[in-house]
């Protein structure tokens, strides 16, 4: 049977069974695997890239996922924030040898927000399935991340997005205008200090964005043009058990460049000695920071009613060699995701705005900040 046919036969209560089941067995699968995790391959090495292939799945590693965040206006200038990210998660790292189609190899999860301003609104949704008889999939050839109706495609180099969720809706189509950045060295990004604790990370920075985006149910759909950033990232073991989460920046300035920053968390309030960033420039030049290039001071915090989580809200930005120097703040305070039925994780991801300077000159900002382990630790998990 087509994917199409099998979305439109699944009805509301077999998901909600089905959704309960496969968030039982991914939790247990996390507790397992941190007493064995070494089937799988590790990121030591910097990786031999092959494109398209390598914008598609890569099953020998555990974890893996395809990250969309964008920044969007409507024809009357109203702002608008939007995420789309495919998760999968391996649970055996080689596929059984009958032709089951049921059979469990590979968990999908995705989660889709989309942030309005004027009415200081979020909302967000989320699925998780296994792979099933063509319920969900990652393509290994090239980019082709499907769950159940959500997907991600890319064709001649323009990226498909599609993701409809009750009033959530997104049809988008990115264009990359800067060649694909290789984070870290070569691409392997350090996540800590042992043998392996890594991830290959690539991403194209800025892509002319247009579509759609829905955000009532049986509303209308509102044209959209903006900006994307795209995150794919895969790996093993990339978390230790004293990592409680990390400060993730992705920045578009006006003048052009864009910017990358991460800083992992330890517990006793200790920063990661690996944590570091990228500095890409107009031209799609890029250059490697390490955490000494550059500072994150909070400077405010946001109490979350829900979870009770107190995330930073405020930041001063600080990278000396390039003259950055901004004032970064959320579009709306309370971009929250509570990924009950699939993740379990709960995490800050939301638009972000700022101002300031480049060196002499006054520049704005746009982007997409993500806080993570602040209603509980994520050590261990990724």
């Amino acid at each position: 049977m087509c994917r199409t046919g099998l979305k439109k036969i699944v009805s509301k209560s077999l998901t909600a069974v089905f959704l309960i089941t496969v968030a039982a067995l991914c939790f247990q699968h996390r507790v397992s695997h941190a007493q064995s995790g070494s089937a799988w391959q590790k990121a030591i090495h910097p990786h031999s890239w092959n494109f398209p292939r390598d914008h598609g799945a890569h099953r020998e590693y555990r974890t893996e996922w395809w990250y969309f965040t964008g920044n969007l206006s409507d024809t009357a200038g109203a702002r608008f924030g939007y995420q789309l990210t495919f998760f999968r998660f391996g649970i055996r790292k080689s596929a059984s040898t009958n032709d089951n189609p049921w059979h469990l190899r590979d968990l999908f999860m995705g989660h889709v927000a989309i942030t309005e301003e004027a009415d200081n609104r979020f909302r967000f949704a989320e699925l998780i399935s296994r792979e099933g008889p063509g319920l969900a999939g990652a393509r290994s050839d090239r980019m082709e991340v499907w769950l159940l109706n959500w997907s991600a495609t890319m064709e001649n180099s323009v990226i498909s997005l599609k993701a409809e969720d009750g009033p959530l809706q997104l049809d988008l189509v990115l264009t990359p205008r800067k060649s694909l950045v290789f984070h870290g060295n070569k691409g392997l990004s350090m996540k800590g200090e042992d043998t392996g604790q890594a991830s290959f990370y690539t991403s194209f920075t800025d892509c002319a964005t247009e579509g759609t985006i829905r955000i009532e149910t049986n509303g209308p759909a509102i044209p959209v043009r903006g900006k994307s950033w795209f995150d794919h990232e895969f790996g093993s073991n990339q978390l230790s058990l004293d990592q409680e989460g990390w400060d993730w920046f992705s920045l578009h300035l006006s003048d052009g460049s864009d910017v990358m920053l991460y800083r992992l968390r330890k517990k006793g309030g200790l920063t990661e000695p690996v944590s570091s960033g990228t500095f890409i420039n107009p031209d799609g030049s890029s250059q490697h920071l390490s955490l000494n290039d550059f500072s994150l001071v909070v400077l405010d915090h946001w109490e979350s009613p829900r979870s009770g989580a107190s995330y930073p809200s405020k930041w001063r930005i600080l990278i000396p060699s390039r003259g950055v120097d901004l004032l970064v703040t959320p579009l709306i305070a309370n971009q929250e995701l509570i990924t009950e039925a699939s993740t379990g994780v709960v995490y800050w991801e939301g638009a972000v705005t700022g101002d300031g300077y480049s060196g002499d000159r006054k520049i704005t900002a746009e982007g997409y900040i993500e806080l993570t382990g602040y209603a509980g630790s994520l050590g261990g998990l990724f």
